[in-house]
């Protein structure tokens, strides 16, 4: 594996590391990023209302019992095809779980109270959004899009099964050589597996970042 990696030419080359973290990354931040945009609106359109939280529910464990490899096969036979597309659409999917039921939990963790407050004053629906409700639920929205995120980072590796680029392209390359490149097949998944923990801690700074003080040190407390 130390060898393998000490070579320049697997860095640089068409289908080196640099090409395929690349890929891995941006399959993994545009599945994400369909995700909360699917998720995020109905799971706070949802919580804000206070109903329908059986559809949360349903919802999370059918994208949760689909398995992303399946997924992935029957949108490889559709009109997406092999390639990026479909491991996109199938990632995107595979969030949805931890975004929608951290959205819908964070407004309805919201006090009423202060709902009423914000009325009180003269705010409108769009202004208690924005101004009160969304800063009140950012812990569980950062929360949702960390899980989310580390989750995609980690499983993208399947996107060389219908040839979609990654780093599982390095893993798979690996295994075609036959016997004696192991090293490539262990860097590989040491690769993703550096690459999900980094995203990991990344993402924990953000949670904390993005959390008002306030709410920290009430967690703190607690």
């Amino acid at each position: 594996m130390f060898v393998w990696f000490n070579d320049p030419l697997n860095w640089t080359n068409p289908g080196g590391i640099l090409e395929r973290l690349r890929e891995h990354i941006e399959i993994s931040v545009l599945a994400v990023l369909f995700g909360c945009l699917v998720a995020w609106p109905l799971g706070i359109t949802l919580g804000r209302r206070g109903t329908a939280s059986g559809v949360i529910v349903l919802l999370s464990n059918l994208t949760q019992a689909v398995p992303v490899m399946a997924l992935l096969t029957i949108l490889s036979i559709s009109p997406l095809g092999l390639g990026k597309p479909s491991v996109i659409v199938s990632l995107a999917v595979f969030t949805l779980p931890a975004l929608l039921a951290n959205a819908y939990t964070g407004m309805r963790q919201i006090d009423p109270e202060v709902r009423d407050a914000a009325r009180g004053v003269g705010m409108t629906s769009v202004q208690r959004l924005w101004r009160v409700e969304l800063p009140l639920a950012v812990p569980y929205l950062a929360t949702g899009l960390r899980i989310a995120t580390t989750q995609v980072v980690a499983t993208a590796t399947l996107a060389t099964a219908v040839n979609g680029g990654g780093l599982g392209m390095i893993i798979s390359a690996g295994f075609g050589l036959g016997p004696g490149h192991g090293g490539q097949i262990l860097a590989g998944a040491v690769l993703v597996a550096g690459l999900a923990l980094l995203i990991d801690g990344l993402m924990a700074l953000v949670e904390r970042k993005v959390t008002p003080k306030v709410l920290r040190q009430a967690t703190g407390r607690s």
